[in-house]
């Protein structure tokens, strides 16, 4: 209500009339709709300027934050070196402080300093925080990565989570109400549709600018990829001052989480002091100083919280989209032909999109099926179908976990040592040892004997005979083979000095693992009577290594590029076309008998050989998880709950996002050796809790709480909290 309308009754002069009273009463209420309808036409026809500011601050920050965000995950494990789990459990402390510092970024709005301030004071912290990310990339500065990295990661999460609560609600004081009701509702559909903006275009765009530009004689360029969003956080920053004249800034009110929290605090202290008389309900307790009605609307809002016990779990699945399916992406193969290739970060534009498309769909063609059948009418019925859809989506991303470990490097374990042996001849020879039956064996010619799991405790040594025969003449070589535990060594046998046989062993350790990025990895084995050159050439790249006539090996090759075709030149003769697949770790095996190149390429570790497309399943029924259990949750709640609680269930819903992100930090904590058993874990949990929550859902009973904003508070929903649940929201 305007302050015009609340001092209405006392404008008016006294008198005992009645008619005058009613001839001046209706003279007056006719001016003032007058004076309303005219300045409410006037309201409608002009729009505030400010909101050009606002909405392009609101797509250059969530640009920032998912620009960053896709590419995070990644880094840590590529850059900075973490291992997976590691790597997994940093990006998820980072959502959690991300989706904490909100409660704290609405309270210094509201009771302290106003939305403004806190807006510009934290959109600095956040800025600080993406450029010093961006320098700490950098080998050029000398910075230590780690360090200023975290140091980097935490402002941002301070400043992209402290403005979180106070951009959408900045926005909306723009607006006058009633009369600019519809413009307010579309500027929530235009602040909407800039989340999504800048969030499908930056999860696009930094991945590409890490993977295809290579800076500092790196195959990527973090640097780039993090400074982009660090400058577009400076442009956000820029553009939200620039409109300050034209802002319609508030003073702070209170906040009515503080006063819930004062609230049950007291409550409980005079019940524990147990100097009060006996009340029918704890909370009223704490009637000696807080109103009835505050006391009657927080009894609502904890019987909905009481309904949010399953969220943190549904985001503890829901986030992993950014952790445990990314590094799952780098492990499939991403090839599209001519078409390029799709990186593993990419894959996370998939949940936006297609929330965008299967929303209407939901709207109009699903829920509307199920409702003729009366089945799926109520929103906790939806809610529980949703949550175990999430199940779902990780049961088929365990499957094709379980696919992948077939391609997965077979490294030594404890105990356990690995044994190649490579045989360069033009003939098969066969190898026997009486030490170890597993040393027995015969190797055809250009091809390889490799022991993955030989049993070895420190180290042995085991004496094999080599039984040679080639051009009609037979040799037998004794030589000594080393195993060592952990350990994966390898041994060549080659011709060298006209047919003077002898065996090699091959310096330095085999290099089993995959590469953090999936580039291919090639070792060359080889045997030449003069020094020359051979050259390995893509579409993309040239790679061009002296083989030097006494020596046998090349150091692992990891080669970038696209293309997995390579011609081999030797000696400037193009010798032979081979594919080395992305995650492939191969042994490139090149003799040289009587002036002639033979070529084979050997496999270590197999290449990625599932595509990357067979996750599409998991991320559709994990966006139709999305829409039944998170949009309805919170449509819910709000309905649920009285019109001035709104702001706690806000709060509340973001902190249960905070908590589901710990729970993938305790159980990656726990480091399951089974990437497969893990997601396994985490559907069987959500089936659980999903069976508590229907326990939960049969004895609640709906509430009508009637409201003349309703309308209005659901419109704003749909935009400040829809994308909440994929974290496009501000």
């Amino acid at each position: 209500m305007e302050p015009t309308e609340m001092n209405e009754s006392r404008d008016l002069p006294p008198t005992a009339n009645g008619e005058q009273l009613t001839s001046l009463l209706g003279k007056n209420v006719a001016d003032k709709t007058a004076k309303k309808k005219s300045e409410y036409l006037e309201k409608e026809i002009t729009y505030p300027k400010s909101v050009a500011f606002i909405v392009g601050n609101e797509f250059c920050e969530r640009f920032t934050f998912y620009g960053m965000k896709a590419i995070l995950s990644l880094y840590l494990h590529q850059i900075l070196n973490y291992d997976r789990n590691t790597s997994t459990i940093i990006y998820h402390i980072f959502i959690m402080v991300s989706y904490f510092f909100p409660l704290f970024g609405a309270i210094l709005a509201d009771s302290f300093i106003g939305k403004f301030k806190t807006i510009f004071y934290l959109s600095i912290i956040y800025a600080l925080g993406n450029a010093l990310l961006a320098f700490a990339s950098t080998p050029y500065f000398g910075l230590p990565m780690r360090s200023f990295s975290l140091l980097g990661l935490l402002l941002i999460a301070i400043g992209a989570g402290g403005i979180k609560p106070c951009v959408s609600a900045f926005g909306g004081d723009q607006f006058k109400l009633p009369a600019q009701e519809q413009q307010l509702q579309q500027f929530f559909s235009l602040f909407y549709f800039s989340i999504n903006a800048g969030s499908l275009i930056a999860t696009y765009l930094t991945p590409t600018l890490r993977y295809d530009v290579h800076c500092f004689h790196t195959d990527s360029c973090y640097p780039l990829a993090f400074g982009v969003p660090a400058i577009i956080m400076l442009i956000a920053t820029a553009v939200f001052v620039f409109g300050k004249r034209f802002y319609v800034i508030k003073k702070p009110e209170g906040n009515i989480v503080v006063d819930v929290m004062k609230c049950i605090y007291r409550a409980l202290v005079n019940k524990a002091s147990g100097k009060c008389d006996r009340r029918a309900h704890w909370l009223d307790y704490a009637d000696d100083k807080f109103d009835r009605a505050l006391i009657e609307d927080i009894k609502s809002v904890l019987r909905v919280l009481l309904l949010f016990i399953p969220l943190p779990f549904f985001w503890a699945l829901f986030d992993q989209q950014g952790s445990r399916w990314t590094f799952q992406a780098t492990q499939m193969n991403g090839s599209l032909g001519w078409l390029g290739t799709i990186k593993p970060e990419q894959m996370q534009i998939v949940n936006p999109f297609l929330v965008l498309s299967m929303i209407p769909l939901f709207e109009g063609i699903i829920y509307p099926i199920f409702n003729k059948m009366n089945a799926l009418n109520k929103p906790l019925q939806k809610m529980v179908v949703g949550g175990m859809l999430i199940s779902v989506s990780f049961v088929i991303s365990g499957v094709i976990e379980l696919k992948l470990e077939d391609s997965y490097a077979v490294l030594p374990g404890k105990g356990e040592g690995q044994i190649r042996v490579f045989n360069g001849l033009n003939c098969p020879v066969n190898l026997h040892s009486y030490n170890s039956s597993l040393l027995d064996a015969r190797i055809d010619s250009l091809k390889a004997l490799q022991l993955q799991h030989f049993p070895v405790i420190n180290s042995l040594n085991y004496d094999v005979n080599i039984e040679i025969s080639c051009n009609k003449s037979s040799q037998v070589l004794r030589r000594r083979i080393r195993a060592e535990e952990s350990v994966s060594l390898s041994y060549l046998i080659v011709e060298k000095n006209e047919s003077n046989n002898n065996f090699y062993p091959v310096p330095g350790h085999d290099r089993v693992q995959k590469s953090k990025n999936s580039n291919p990895i090639v070792r060359i084995l080889y045997s030449v009577s003069e020094s020359t050159e051979l050259t390995l050439s893509n579409a993309e790249i040239t790679e061009t290594l002296l083989l030097e006539s006494d020596n046998i090996s090349i150091p692992v090759k990891e080669l970038s590029g696209e293309s997995p075709n390579f011609k081999v030149y030797v000696a400037g003769k193009l010798l032979e076309e081979i594919t080395l697949n992305a995650g492939g770790v191969y042994s490139l095996l090149l003799v040289e008998t009587n002036g002639h190149y033979k070529l084979r390429l050997i496999t270590i570790t197999e290449a990625n050989n599932v595509h990357i497309l067979w996750q599409i399943p998991q991320y559709v029924i994990v966006t139709a998880a999305e829409i039944m259990f998170s949009i309805t949750g919170l449509q819910f709640a709000f309905t649920q709950a009285p019109e001035a609680m709104k702001s706690v269930l806000t709060a509340a819903w973001l902190l249960t996002t905070s908590l589901g992100n710990c729970i993938v930090i305790l159980i990656a904590r726990i480091g399951l050796e089974s990437r497969a058993n893990e997601f396994f874990l985490f559907a069987g949990l959500m089936v659980f809790v999903m069976g508590l929550f229907t326990l939960l859902a049969v004895r609640y009973t709906y509430v009508n709480i009637n409201s003349s904003k309703q309308h209005l508070v659901t419109s704003k929903l749909d935009v400040d909290n829809k994308n909440t649940m994929n974290g496009s929201e501000s």
